[in-house]
């Protein structure tokens, strides 16, 4: 998973770099494999290696499992810091958290994590889920929206 920070409008690069570090050290409180500065590619000739790293990126190693606790942890702490934007790439999707609230930002991640596969877990047990009772207002006509019998 790939985590990139843009920084406020008066952001400068020092600041962006320690917000950066700062991420970093919450997420590695997870259980995650690793969080990394990300690299942008190649290091040209007679460039040094930290040349390399690029601005606000992190690469982060975790388990399938954790992804709720890492886009969790984001959406709490970009709240409180001068970031405009994370953005999470997962393979092919990406998602743009923003300082907004946090409902909105509840929204964007339980709809990136259903795109993800990301669902509640079945009974340890192995039994199937209790049906749920029927609710006022959930009526419709016929066997589909009422009780079959």
């Amino acid at each position: 998973m790939q985590l990139v920070l843009a920084g406020s409008q008066d952001s400068d690069q020092e600041e962006l770099d320690e917000l950066t570090v700062q991420l970093r050290e919450r997420l590695l409180e997870l259980d995650v494999d690793g969080v990394e500065l990300s690299r942008s590619g190649t290091v040209p000739d007679g460039a040094k290696p930290v040349d390399a790293i690029a601005a606000g990126a992190l690469a982060v190693t975790a388990a399938p499992f954790l992804l709720r606790s890492v886009l969790d942890l984001v959406r709490t702490w970009i709240e409180t810091r001068p970031v405009r934007t994370v953005s999470i790439t997962l393979g092919e999707d990406s998602l743009d958290l923003e300082a907004v609230s946090s409902a909105d930002q509840q929204r964007l991640i339980d709809a990136f994590l259903a795109a993800h596969g990301r669902q509640p877990e079945p009974a340890d047990d192995g039994r199937e889920p209790e049906p749920q009772p029927e609710r006022a207002g959930n009526r419709g006509p016929g066997p589909a929206g009422g009780r079959a019998g």
